[in-house]
């Protein structure tokens, strides 16, 4: 099953709400696959945000372009992280599209993915409605793919090439409004521990 999504505004505010994510990343210079979990949330703004609008005008963007973005967190755990290790974050992202149809143009984020600086992608989508993002980094390039199996199911994969070369793949469910959110990091990530399987924002 896909949704028929029109733009990726769209495909963002998709995405609001909260997720359980479990994560497997292949590191191809050690020939050894790790998993993992992620909380994540996500959280939509409006295009006159000024955390969007300041963003947009330090990478030498016009803010009036932008139609909308983000606010995600997330906390997470991997498979070799050493005791106390801890990947939690936020991040904001905002979309300026090449025209009105709205599925293609640069995504801004104020936290990259692979390189922890503000950071523009290229984004497109795809004839199935998946949403593809290119990112040029100095020492590296990364290539994802986001795609929804259902409107409670994200899919995931990326490609890491340069000074880190990994592939992943991430299933992501959509966890019911309550209960506990990012603030409950320190449970979501023991049961995190407790249910990594072969199977990560």
């Amino acid at each position: 099953m896909t949704l028929a999504i029109p733009d990726a505004l769209s495909f963002f505010r998709l995405s609001n709400g909260r997720w359980r994510s479990q994560r497997s990343v292949h590191h191809l210079l050690h020939r050894r696959a790790e998993a993992g979990g992620s909380l994540i949330v996500v959280e939509d703004l409006d295009a006159h945000d000024p955390r969007l609008r300041a963003m947009a005008a330090e990478q030498g963007h016009d803010p009036d372009r932008l139609v909308g973005g983000s606010q995600v967190r997330w906390s997470a755990s991997m498979a070799w992280d050493q005791e106390g290790a801890a990947h939690d974050g936020e991040s904001v992202i905002g979309l300026i599209p090449d025209g009105a149809n709205g599925r293609s143009g640069v995504l801004l984020r104020d936290l990259g993915y692979a390189e922890k600086a503000p950071a523009a992608s290229r984004f497109s989508m795809d004839e199935q409605d998946g949403l593809m993002l290119t990112t040029e980094y100095e020492t590296m390039a990364v290539w994802e793919r986001f795609s929804f199996a259902g409107p409670d199911v994200r899919i995931r994969s990326s490609t890491v090439e340069g000074l880190s070369n990994n592939a992943s793949f991430c299933l992501e469910l959509r966890l019911p409004e309550g209960g506990d959110g990012a603030s409950g990091t320190a449970s979501s990530r023991s049961h995190q521990q407790a249910s990594l399987s072969p199977l990560g924002w």
